[in-house]
């Protein structure tokens, strides 16, 4: 699975070679945590969603046909998990 996302990733976006698909598994749910240039997060996303949305069906028809559970998630730079994020004024 990690394989079949960053060989569509590395060919959506404009920075290939910063692409970085991370895969964890817990309680029998394998999770996976695409890193981009945040220049190419927007690429990856889409409209509305629909780039990451249409990613994510395909895994899930690969992740049934292996008859495992699965989450994508991607991390953007401006907001990683429990990082304190202070405002300007």
């Amino acid at each position: 699975m990690k394989n079949l996302l960053e060989y569509i990733l590395i060919h959506l976006v404009e920075n290939p070679e910063e692409v970085k698909v991370e895969e964890t598994e817990q309680d029998g749910v394998f999770y996976y945590t695409i890193h981009v240039h945040p220049d190419d997060t927007g690429r990856v996303i889409g409209k509305r969603g629909s780039t990451i949305n249409a990613i994510r069906n395909i895994a899930k028809v690969r992740a049934v046909r292996e008859g495992v559970r699965i989450q994508i998630n991607i991390e953007t730079e401006e907001a990683k998990p429990n990082e304190v994020v202070e405002a300007k004024n």
